[in-house]
């Protein structure tokens, strides 16, 4: 009887741990949600719309291999929920610089998707050696006017960069006839691109048998852009203050060397790790241009100093 007893008291103690473990989980802001006694939250499928846009061209999800495509990208995107929401809350910082030069450029706003599934919108180096938000190769960037060496890599500067980028898309836009095959051709070439069209006698991306890369490349972005468009729709949830804000910088026009970049920042006002934020371009604690070249440098405002 009393062996009973203590049984029957140990598990009324458990199950008033397990209460209030749970009422704590609940009770807690927590990103996952717990109900009862933690009933696992539940993975839905996800809706597959009849038709996508990207650069103002339509894509009709009537195929099947469509279909399972753009569900793929739609799957690993929503259901990565951390990186999903990191890649909206930088996307409020960046795209704002990133569209008015896509506009400036004539480059259509969706590009602004093809730089989040290249990079994360982060200064990052692929294993080929592809550098920045556009992940341009070293010789492409210096084909195309950045300057690339040991003391400065125009690669990470990212109004730099989104023009050269516009360049391209541009060139290959002109050459393959449409936007989704320039977007495509940033991940497998110009000339890639054009001897696949050329040897499967078809004219558009979605009807191209390609590299597994390659196939996945225009539906990563078309994922993105409709995650990103509509977050909401897909269960993310945060306010404005959740969301990284825009940089806000003042630019100062240098044409000399500067020997000692942290001096300079101090003397700026800032300190090395500000500007060196504002300018990861700067790959030294100096500055070499003795060609006087004329750089501009970014400098935080004021209401940014100590955020």
């Amino acid at each position: 009887m009393k062996k009973i007893n203590k049984i029957t008291i140990s598990v009324i103690l458990l199950i008033g741990a397990g209460v209030l473990l749970s009422n704590n989980i609940i009770g807690n802001k927590t990103a996952f949600k717990t109900y009862n006694f933690g009933e696992p939250s539940k993975v839905y499928a996800l809706q597959i719309a009849k038709e996508y846009t990207f650069a103002g061209e339509t894509v009709t999800m009537d195929d099947a291999d469509l279909r399972k495509r753009m569900d793929k990208e739609l799957l690993v995107n929503t259901y990565w929920q951390s990186n999903m929401m990191l890649m909206i809350k930088r996307s409020n910082q960046y795209f704002p610089l990133i569209e008015r030069i896509l506009k400036e450029e004539g480059v259509p706003d969706d590009f602004k998707y093809l730089a989040v599934i290249e990079s994360g919108l982060e200064n990052v180096i692929s294993p080929a050696g592809a550098k920045g938000f556009w992940q341009i190769l070293k010789t492409t960037g210096k084909e195309m006017g950045l300057e690339v060496n040991s003391n400065v890599d125009e690669r990470y500067h990212l109004e730099l960069s989104t023009r050269v980028a516009c360049s391209y898309l541009k060139k290959a836009k002109e050459k393959l006839g449409s936007w989704t095959l320039a977007a495509a051709s940033y991940n497998r070439g110009i000339s890639g691109i054009k001897r696949l069209l050329e040897k499967q006698q078809v004219d558009n991306y979605y009807d191209l048998l390609l590299n597994r890369e390659t196939q996945r490349y225009v539906f990563r972005i078309l994922a993105m852009k409709e995650i990103l468009s509509n977050p909401s729709q897909y269960g993310f949830v945060y306010n404005s203050m959740d969301l990284y804000g825009e940089l806000k910088a003042k630019e100062i026009l240098v044409d000399t060397a500067i020997t000692n970049i942290a001096a300079f920042s101090k003397s700026m006002g800032i300190n090395y790790k500000q500007l060196k934020i504002f300018n990861p371009w700067l790959l030294e604690n100096h500055l070499n241009n003795k060609s006087r070249k004329q750089y501009y440098i970014a400098l935080p405002d004021s209401s940014e100093i100590g955020s």
